[in-house]
């Protein structure tokens, strides 16, 4: 006989989207945390190095100074 975890065949009726939902959560303020680390990275790039991605000083300044509730659509699934 074998046992597995992260089951949802308990003796009582438990939510088996508690740990998902948690996940959620915590994949969500991971994702807002580096988006805050890229945006501050953004901010100190030379103008040579914002030339060869193709942004402007004034577009990535602009980018770096959003709100990390702001995320890019992308992110929006």
């Amino acid at each position: 006989m074998s046992y597995t975890s992260n089951t949802c065949h308990a003796p009582r009726a438990i939510s088996c989207t508690a740990p998902r939902t948690r996940f959620s959560l915590l994949s969500f303020v991971t994702q807002r945390l580096e988006l805050l680390r890229q945006r501050r990275q953004l901010k100190t790039l030379d103008t040579r190095t914002l030339e060869d991605i193709g942004i402007s000083r004034r577009d990535a300044l602009h980018e770096a100074h959003r709100s990390i509730w702001d995320a890019p659509e992308s992110w929006k699934d």
